[in-house]
């Protein structure tokens, strides 16, 4: 179960806060019950699994509003993968709290482990612009496994920058979308890759499409919106 760790981190930032549209969110619908589906892809178009996503407990005092939303993953072979974050809006900018990934369920699984998770919050602006710089964001992870054996984690995400403005058509519809641009940086164990990628998003919806790319530019897997209700 702890391969599901690393990938629940990258996904979460990979998808680049697909979440939901309130008052003080442009992008995201921070409203209860909304529910987004993302299909996965290999780099042959073959699909690999599903993430379902819903947003609960959402609530709101002035122009603040915060929620939970709760992810399942799936792959081909049926195995399944539960999680949830939490999510902020604030004025203009939405955030997730890095912290709240570390849930009870995925750190059931390091009971007899010291764990310490440090890191920043992923910080995304109503008034996105082409050629606008976005705020890096990481999450790390230190496990103390006994004696002298330690595990560590990192995921990040650098050079954040809205490239363009693209209409993307999915199962889910037709959208006119920004288009942003960053890279991924993952460190497990002797494990260390950085994945670029770009996001497609759309205003009231969120993530439309993601890709991620190899070092030299070739599509590696995408994530498209199959489904969406609000």
């Amino acid at each position: 179960m702890k391969k599901y760790v690393l990938l629940v981190l990258i996904a979460f930032f990979a998808l680049n806060l697909s979440v939901a549209q309130s008052s003080c969110s442009e992008y995201y619908p921070l409203v209860d019950g909304a529910t987004f589906q993302y299909t996965s892809y290999d780099k042959k178009g073959k699909e690999e699994g599903q993430i379902n996503y819903m947003v609960t407990n959402v609530s709101s005092s002035g122009d603040q509003v915060s929620a939970t939303m709760a992810m399942e993953i799936a792959d081909q072979k049926g195995n399944t993968y539960n999680s949830s974050y939490d999510i902020h809006c604030d004025g203009n900018v939405v955030k997730i709290d890095f912290k709240s990934l570390m849930n009870e369920q995925m750190m059931s699984q390091f009971q007899d482990m010291e764990v310490d998770v440090s890191g920043t919050d992923v910080e995304l602006p109503n008034n996105l612009s082409v050629g606008q710089e976005l705020p890096d964001g990481n999450v790390s992870i230190k496990m103390k496994m006994g004696g002298a054996i330690n595990m560590n984690m990192n995921v990040e995400t650098i050079n954040r920058k809205v490239e363009k403005k693209e209409q993307v058509t999915t199962p889910a519809g037709t959208f006119d979308c920004v288009v942003i641009y960053s890279e991924t940086k993952s460190k497990m164990m002797m494990t260390n890759q950085t994945m670029p990628s770009r996001v497609w998003l759309a205003a009231g919806v969120g993530m439309i499409k993601q890709e991620s790319y190899n070092k030299s530019g070739k599509l590696m897997g995408s994530s498209v919106l199959t489904q969406f209700s609000k």
